[in-house]
């Protein structure tokens, strides 16, 4: 699942983002000399609707985002590697310490017990700074997508008479929206657009990957997953 952070992060650069257009659309509808109303952008026209848009799921779900975050998940899989085996290591040394612990005289348990505390904080930093660098390079991969995206969605809400887009990636309680029905929702809406405008094909279906992410004594994955469509329903 995404972070919070890395949520946190796509719903403020896509707030700004909107914000920086709508006030470019603006000035180009409002400069010194009245402008005709052909050269009036679409995203500047006002609108009553009110419209939903999960931004998180939409950047994951493009052809793009799926296929760099399906390259950035196999860039990672060395270092997961390296985690398990550290891992291992780390319990191997503990079922020592379970299974031979009291047949060892007091220096040598103590000594052992010492290498695994040791060995268990070298481990929680390289996960730490393992899911620091993962979280960055998701963020990279998502704030470019989200670059291209935010003017798809400003124009699709000009030319068809939103007023508001919400985003609803932060389900409720912790989200503002209660519910929402299908019919306002434009994510997929968006994300083909995005897709005839990349001009990227959509990835080959592949079977499902044995492998799962590497938690060693942590409570949280090295590479987080995409997180799933977030239900429209309360909660």
């Amino acid at each position: 699942m995404t972070s919070k952070f890395v949520r946190v992060l796509l719903a403020a650069a896509f707030v700004f983002s909107l914000a920086a257009l709508a006030q470019t659309g603006n000035a180009a509808a409002n400069p010194p000399a009245a402008p005709s109303a052909a050269s009036t952008p679409a995203g500047a026209a006002g609108g009553t609707r009110v419209g939903t848009i999960n931004i998180e799921q939409a950047i994951f779900a493009t052809n793009e985002g799926q296929r760099d975050f399906d390259a950035l998940n196999k860039k990672l899989e060395p270092k997961q590697n390296e985690l398990k085996g550290m891992n291992d290591e780390i319990d191997g040394l503990q079922k020592q310490l379970n299974t031979q612990g009291d047949k060892l005289n007091e220096e040598a348990r103590a000594i052992l017990i010492k290498q695994i505390e040791q060995k268990k904080k070298s481990l929680d930093r390289a996960v730490q700074d393992a899911r620091e660098d993962a979280q960055n390079q998701q963020n990279e991969i998502a704030q470019r997508i989200l670059q291209k995206m935010a003017p798809i969605v400003v124009k699709f809400a000009g030319d068809n008479g939103f007023g508001m887009i919400i985003d609803t990636s932060n389900p409720w309680p912790n989200g503002p929206v209660l519910w929402y029905g299908p019919s306002v929702d434009i994510t997929k809406t968006v994300v083909d657009a995005y897709n005839v405008q990349s001009g990227v094909p959509a990835p080959p279906v592949s079977a499902p990957s044995a492998s799962k992410p590497i938690t060693p004594h942590t409570t949280r994955p090295v590479v987080p997953a995409t997180k799933p469509p977030a239900s429209n329903q309360p909660k």
